[in-house]
């Protein structure tokens, strides 16, 4: 017939109490070898009696396996500082978006029925604003792009006079001169030119009335 099972509970009786004791430390003290030998594991158990009597077994260094132990403790606690403040910072980085979302479709004009007059007479300050900033950047843009193309266009036309002197400036230089030159009557050089003469020819009705008056005659 099996043992029945037993209640866990503070054990009343001091006899029965110290000797429940010393048989479960005797156990736990012998399942601590066992673990630190079957799987090579860094094994430090302390116990203290209800006497302050201490009772400890550590499979390598009891003050290396509380140094190890301090130091893993630290690290997890810090790991989960960080993981509590980084959660805290998408929280609120969460909510900012849910409001610049919601901000962002009031400015469209939608789900507006939740504001009140003084947040509509907000809105549409903000609208104003919005408005007068857009019309300042974009005639600053049409401005700057004016005068760009303006100074554009100066350079072509200096270029364009340069690269007219170097092809037509001598060419017109020298035909300027040759024109001057043929226009004039310059006889300086000789005297005895022979100048040729052409008579022009009687237009028809000079002619005819010149007939009729040798006719008459």
């Amino acid at each position: 017939m099996g043992r029945g099972k037993i209640v866990i509970r503070r054990i009343d009786n001091s006899t029965s109490r110290q000797v429940t004791f010393s048989k479960r430390r005797s156990g736990l003290l012998k399942k601590a070898k066992e673990l630190a030998i079957l799987c090579d594991a860094d094994v430090g158990l302390i116990i203290f009696s209800s006497t302050g009597k201490l009772y400890d077994f550590a499979s390598s260094s009891m003050k290396g396996i509380i140094d190890r132990y301090s130091k893993s403790k630290a690290e997890n606690h810090q790991d989960l500082t960080t993981t509590a403040e980084a959660m805290r910072e998408a929280a609120s980085l969460t909510q900012q978006l849910r409001n610049l979302q919601e901000k962002q479709r009031q400015l469209k004009g939608e789900e507006l029925s939740g504001l009140n007059v003084k947040d509509l007479q907000d809105l549409e300050n903000q609208l104003e604003v919005s408005l007068r900033e857009v019309r300042r950047r974009k005639d600053q843009l049409l401005t700057d792009e004016i005068e760009e193309l303006n100074r554009k266009g100066q350079l072509m036309h200096q270029e364009n006079m340069e690269l007219y002197k170097k092809v037509y400036g001598q060419r017109s230089a020298d035909e300027t001169r040759r024109s001057a030159l043929n226009s004039g009557f310059n006889f300086g050089d000789d005297l005895h030119l022979p100048i040729q003469l052409q008579l022009s020819q009687p237009q028809p009705q000079q002619y005819e009335a010149s007939s009729k008056v040798t006719t008459l005659r």
